[in-house]
């Protein structure tokens, strides 16, 4: 018997051709038509994307058959495309939802499988179990979802190729005077990471004073010589890049193009922290917008102090982005975002969008005058200063239980020769410390592996922190 599908923070990974099969993405498929059907939904049709990883196009193809098959009408995009460009389409088609093949920054030999809800946003808890019940069902019966060929289903027009570029590039210009910043005699480099988001920054900004340098810029399903997600580690060649070019910022967007790394124009990394924090100050300081800001439980507590200076309320969620999209919407709050360099705005989808996140940071250098490295020292005077980093740590299903159970059953009262001062387990153990520092231990749900992060007013306290997560964990 096929292993179970379980569904993660954002969506079901697995190996390709090992758990990520032909079979279980029609399964997948049909258990998005049986929510839908069981909902009294589905007559506006569903949006298809995916990314460049190995086959996508093909699982794409498989999961519009099946659809197609149960008479539900499928806009089919007929190249790769950003993860936030399929959340738009939804709204901009007004259609009841959409799937998203990608495994987002997972390595290379990953795919991935994420529905969308109408609103674009990330489908939350209750109708993700709905979607994995009905998809363990299809796997546990050995049903085979009824599908019809993709010739015949774009022959009878239930499958259409829908080229979603030109609504969600007008869209960005109604956020954004994308027009005022090509006028700007700039130099950026972008490392599209050999994911989805290849040639978005570039045609974007394309025809103006803007010079755009891309790196990693063809589809290699082999990520080769990275992994496709934005973080320091990988993102050397950029950093030489940006040196190189004489840049004034360098951008990163992963696999399916969600989410955003930085680099200054010294080629020095921008964690996502001070990146969230940057974008939390260009709307409140630049654009005198206001509104409430929302902020997972990973995330910097510099969006507190900026709150209180500029008297907006923050909200806490757990980690992901199923999460923070109903605060915001609920609260129609200006941003929202996570630690991982995922961030969504206010007039935009409420989903993370690196594409539109860029465009706002090349704005706020532009508006300001100043360079990223600039900008994180003014930060820091308002706020104080903030360090922060994580560690991941890869483990078996058999040592995260054991570890589990040996931090729910251990009281942790000092951390170092800091006193604990609250605990938070809505998302795995967060330590908050009598100087305002913070340590949480997180196991993910789309890995299998622990994260550790820590943020404090010093570097050192922070590898401090890590290593004293660590040593929580039994080493």
């Amino acid at each position: 018997m096929a292993a179970k599908i379980k569904f993660g923070t954002d969506g079901w990974r697995a190996v390709i051709a090992d758990d990520f099969t032909f079979s279980n993405v029609r399964a997948c498929a049909q258990g998005v038509v049986d929510y839908l059907k069981g909902i009294g939904s589905g007559t506006k049709g569903v949006v298809i994307g995916y990314d460049t990883r190995f086959a996508s196009e093909d699982f794409a193809a498989a999961a519009a058959e099946v659809l197609a098959g149960n008479g539900i009408k499928v806009f089919l995009f007929p190249k790769p495309a950003p993860t936030p460009v399929t959340s738009y389409t939804v709204t901009a088609m007004k259609a009841d939802g959409a799937i998203m093949l990608t495994a987002s920054h997972n390595p290379g030999n990953y795919n991935g499988f994420k529905y969308k809800v109408e609103t674009g946003s990330s489908a939350p808890s209750e109708v993700i179990s709905l979607i994995e019940e009905n998809t363990n069902a299809v796997i546990k019966n050995a049903a085979e979802p009824r599908r019809i060929d993709i010739n015949d289903a774009i022959r009878k027009k239930i499958i259409t190729y829908h080229d979603p570029y030109i609504s969600y590039a007008k869209h960005l210009n109604k956020l954004i005077d994308i027009e005022a910043l090509k006028r700007h005699p700039l130099k950026i480099v972008v490392d599209s990471m050999f994911g989805a988001g290849i040639g978005y920054f570039k045609n974007i900004l394309d025809g103006g004073k803007i010079e755009v340098h891309e790196i990693n810029k063809v589809r290699n399903p082999l990520f080769p010589g990275i992994q496709p997600e934005p973080i320091n580690k990988n993102l050397g060649k950029l950093a030489r890049y940006v040196i190189r070019d004489n840049a004034v910022i360098g951008f990163a967007t992963d696999g399916d193009a969600d989410r955003i790394g930085v680099m200054d124009e010294n080629g020095t990394y921008l964690n996502t922290q001070e990146v969230f924090a940057l974008l939390a100050l260009y709307f409140l300081e630049i654009r005198k917008e206001r509104g409430a800001i929302v902020k997972t439980l990973t995330s910097t507590d510099m969006l507190f102090t900026l709150g209180q200076i500029y008297k907006v309320p923050v909200f806490e969620t757990p980690v992901g982005f199923k999460y923070v999209a109903p605060v915001m919407m609920q609260e129609k709050a200006l941003l929202g975002g996570e630690e991982s360099g995922g961030y969504g705005f206010r007039g935009h989808i409420p989903e993370r969008d690196g594409i539109l996140a860029g465009l706002y940071l090349l704005d706020l250098i532009i508006k300001t005058g100043k360079t990223p490295s600039q900008l994180l020292a003014d930060l820091f005077k308002k706020v104080g200063p903030h360090y922060y980093d994580r560690i991941d740590i890869h483990i078996t299903e058999d040592a995260k239980r054991d570890m589990v159970d040996r931090m729910t059953n251990n009281t942790v009262d000092r951390i170092g020769a800091l006193k604990v001062v609250n605990l938070d387990t809505r998302d795995g153990f967060r330590y908050k410390l009598e100087d305002g520092s913070w340590m949480l231990v997180r196991f993910s749900g789309t890995e299998p592996l622990i994260r550790i992060y820590a943020e404090s007013s010093s570097r050192q306290e922070v590898q401090n922190l890590l290593q004293q997560g660590r040593d929580i964990l039994g080493g």
